[in-house]
């Protein structure tokens, strides 16, 4: 806190814009270390959402696994068998990539 009220008072009394800069630095550090990659990665899982076919392996929100066996578009549901004959409906914004299928497991 210190800092700021130091780099503050020198700014005011020297009439430069250091802080403005440095602040205006630090909101580009921001945005491009963690608001843009998770802006990214959140625009992947509407894809993969909305590119859901039965048969995908998915993790549900809740950390079910399982595979899709229907796609219900008009209602927003997907019906996910998470065991031999156990069928379950599940919100298709609570849907997302099994990470194990992906490496090989």
């Amino acid at each position: 806190m210190t800092i700021l009220f130091l780099a503050a008072q020198a700014a005011q009394g020297e009439g430069n814009y250091s802080f403005l800069i440095m602040m205006v630095a630090l909101f580009a550090i921001m945005w491009f270390f963690m608001i843009r990659p998770q802006q990214k990665k959140q625009k992947e899982i509407k894809k993969f959402q909305n590119a859901l076919e039965p048969g995908a392996k998915v993790v549900t929100a809740g950390g079910v696994y399982g595979t899709v066996r229907s796609v219900e578009l008009d209602k927003n549901i997907i019906n996910v068998e998470i065991a031999k004959g156990i069928i379950i409906s599940v919100d298709k914004g609570c849907v997302f990539a099994d990470v194990t299928s992906s490496q090989g497991k």
